[in-house]
């Protein structure tokens, strides 16, 4: 029998000075400010575009990538790099507070807009766009929810709205009735999410780190929710100074559980847990 590979043996060598470009590479792409910690992470990830391209050592990879010798592979490489852990109502309190919310928007004119910034997988548009549903008590509330992500494979995912039923199944059991349909046969096991749900939220592609964002207009609500906990200080300032101007009067601001957004941006004040709107002073 062939000899096995030992844990503590790697397939393609990766040294310090690799991991320290691939740091600065993707910092330089997408603003992700990658831990020390994040050795062994950046390594499986990596060596799965490797494989993939048949190239045997991350120095060369690294060089083609930079002098621009592999055609879309810088998507494929920070599509590699992107955390993307969701779930449908994940910090199930700001659903309630978006409710409330819509509640106080129901006379203005024309229809409520709402930008999730870090759309992943789709989970949390579509709870947003299930929130305005019940809001309204109607399949077609007067709300667009236009959904973005820097990586296009999760977009993929979240256009086709179908998932695994453990993962659709923390709903609830009346939501999973009124909002998805569920799989038979060879799609026994899934569930769909309902067309009219889907018809609610627009999937673009965009990097937050781009000079050019192709969302117009102001904002009833915004999503930005455990994205900016990978920016350091300084890219987390300039991409705040951007959403301010993106925001109505009237507008909130969702954060994450481990975000405080009050000490890199004084245009912002507290309005709820890790909700914000704006400071009319401050702006």
């Amino acid at each position: 029998m062939p000899q096995q590979k030992t844990d503590t043996v790697k397939e393609f060598d990766f040294t310090r000075s690799d991991f320290e470009r691939v740091r600065a590479l993707i910092y330089q792409r997408a603003g992700i400010s990658l831990a020390e910690s994040k050795q062994e992470m950046v390594y499986s990830r990596l060596a799965r575009r490797l494989r993939a391209t048949g190239i045997q050592s991350f120095a060369r990879y690294l060089d083609d990538l930079e002098a621009g010798r592999m055609g879309a592979e810088w998507e494929a490489f920070t599509n590699a790099l992107t955390t993307n852990l969701t779930s449908f109502f994940r910090e199930s309190h700001h659903f309630p507070l978006l409710a409330d919310h819509l509640g106080t928007l129901r006379r203005q004119d024309g229809p409520i807009t709402i930008w999730c910034s870090a759309a992943s997988t789709g989970e949390e548009p579509y709870s947003i766009a299930m929130t305005a549903c019940e809001a309204f008590n109607t399949l077609t509330p007067p709300v667009q929810v236009i959904a973005t992500d820097i990586d296009t494979n999760v977009l993929a995912t979240a256009s086709n709205g179908v998932y695994p039923m453990e993962r659709v199944d923390k709903v609830g059991a009346e939501r999973l009735k009124r909002f998805f349909m569920k799989g038979k046969g060879a799609n026994e096991g899934m569930a769909r999410v309902r067309p009219e749900l889907r018809k609610l939220v627009e999937f673009r592609q965009l990097n937050l780190l781009a000079d050019d964002w192709p969302v117009k207009g102001q904002f009833d609500a915004i999503f930005c929710r455990n994205v900016m906990i990978y920016f350091d200080k300084n890219t987390q300032r300039k991409i705040l100074s951007r959403f301010v101007p993106l925001m109505k009067p009237h507008a909130l601001l969702f954060a994450g559980h481990s975000e405080n957004f009050l000490y890199v941006s004084d245009s912002l004040r507290l309005r709820g847990k890790t909700v914000y709107e704006l400071d009319k002073v401050g702006r």
